[in-house]
């Protein structure tokens, strides 16, 4: 059974530096294409990034040159760095695998950006 795990949220100050992660149980992840989406309060959850099987990348325009999505096939994760964080960027975040049965869902991690 595919289990999908974000871990890293926690409070950080705005202009702070986060990095997630998001591992990935029963499947090899080597030919998927990864991505993290983000839930505000009371709003739907929105995509942040993703990357291909060949490492291309993709961001969402709010956070590009700030986030960094990468992926270490040999263990299976995921990561997000997020750098020069602001409190607009409190939301809850969630790793998403696109296998060609469908998307798996992580439970998602918060993170809030507050002094």
């Amino acid at each position: 059974q595919v289990q999908v795990v974000e871990s890293g949220g926690k409070v950080v100050q705005p202009g702070g530096s986060l990095k997630l992660s998001c591992v990935v149980s029963g499947a090899d992840i080597r030919t998927i294409v990864m991505g993290w989406y983000r839930r505000f309060p009371g709003r739907e959850r929105e995509y942040v990034a993703r990357i291909f099987s060949n490492g291309i990348t993709h961001y969402t325009e709010t956070v590009r040159g700030r986030f960094t999505i990468s992926r270490d096939n040999t263990i299976n994760t995921v990561f997000l760095q997020m750098d020069t964080l602001t409190p607009d960027d409190t939301a809850v975040y969630y790793c998403a695998t696109f296998f060609t049965t469908g998307t798996r869902w992580g439970q998602g991690t918060q993170v809030t950006v507050s002094s």
